[in-house]
């Protein structure tokens, strides 16, 4: 495992260890953030841990053209229950995407140090996200690092149901509108394979990264 320096670098992703881990330490700072994502890289660590740089293979994407809506959440859409918006309340997106109650999970990976640095970049115009409100108030949404051809999404958020899949299909159908290539998922679950996502190999992604 390569232990970073102050230096602006990353090694080659094909260095991380069979789970993805490429690297250590370093810092949150927005140029390193941008190498990062541009390079395939993104940072998932805990509060007390050190900063872990990952670069997983497979690599979860959705091509935009497969995505999956069933007959259940086109009727959801067409009711019009929910109005979507786009970057007007980033903080609070990812503040909610911190504090969401998870199966399986004690805690969360979103550090106040990683809510900071990621609202500097929506700042910059780097970082975005999706709001998803019922009723004036916020019940969904997601956030991720626009790349300009490639979407990276970090994470999403509900607090009733279905409003998340409201906010990544509203993604979804906007990249497309922008002739986007990709949505990076990054990891493989279940919910995501629902919805379209499949896992291609690290060269692959690394290949489309590089892809204008």
């Amino acid at each position: 495992m390569f232990v970073l320096s102050k230096e602006l670098f990353f090694p080659p992703v094909s260095q991380a260890n069979p789970d993805g881990i490429l690297a250590i330490g370093g810092d949150l700072s927005p140029d390193r953030l941008v190498l990062a994502y541009k390079s395939g890289i993104f940072p998932w660590f805990e509060q007390g841990e050190p900063i872990f740089w990952w670069s997983p293979n497979p690599r979860m994407v959705l091509f935009l053209d497969e995505l999956m809506v069933s007959k259940s959440m086109r009727n959801i859409l067409n009711k019009n229950s929910f109005t979507v918006t786009f970057n007007q309340n980033f903080r609070a997106v990812i503040s909610n995407c911190q504090n969401i109650k998870r199966n399986g999970q004690n805690g969360t990976w979103i550090t106040n140090e990683m809510i900071e640095a990621y609202c500097k970049l929506n700042e910059m115009r780097i970082a975005k996200s999706v709001e998803v409100w019922q009723n004036n108030e916020l019940v969904g949404g997601l956030y991720g690092i626009d790349l300009g051809h490639i979407f990276c999404g970090e994470s999403m958020f509900s607090t009733i149901s279905n409003a998340s899949k409201v906010g990544f299909i509203s993604l979804v159908n906007q990249l497309k509108k922008d002739n986007y290539n990709l949505l990076d998922c990054q990891v493989y679950n279940e919910h995501l394979e629902s919805l379209g996502c499949r896992e291609i190999e690290r060269t692959e992604f690394i290949e489309l990264l590089k892809s204008k």
